[in-house]
């Protein structure tokens, strides 16, 4: 198994926060193709990383899991890019992660 795990900003570069339908999207879509989804939107995490070595950037996201038997790359690829253009991101993560159920 794989647990694929996206993460999505909260807010856009002008910290304005996104509107629920954008994420509501995300999850229907994610339901269509899969058959289930898991977000953490209530409590967003923090992200930190360094941008340069005295610029250190925080973003507040969300993430939505799904668990697959298989992955497709290309599906991903595409869909990580649509993503990145909805959201107004330079770059969107996406990751993919073994996964065994006990």
């Amino acid at each position: 198994m794989v647990l694929v795990q996206i993460l999505l900003p909260l807010y856009t570069n002008e910290r304005q926060l996104f509107p629920d339908a954008a994420y509501e999207r995300v999850r229907e879509t994610l339901m269509e193709q899969f058959g289930g989804v898991t977000t953490y939107q209530r409590s967003p995490a923090l992200g930190h990383w360094k941008q340069t070595e005295a610029v250190t950037v925080r973003d507040d996201i969300v993430v939505f899991e799904v668990m697959l038997e298989t992955l497709d790359h290309l599906w991903w690829a595409n869909y990580r890019e649509q993503l990145r253009q909805a959201f107004a991101q330079d770059k969107l993560i996406i990751r993919a992660l073994p996964c065994e159920l006990l």
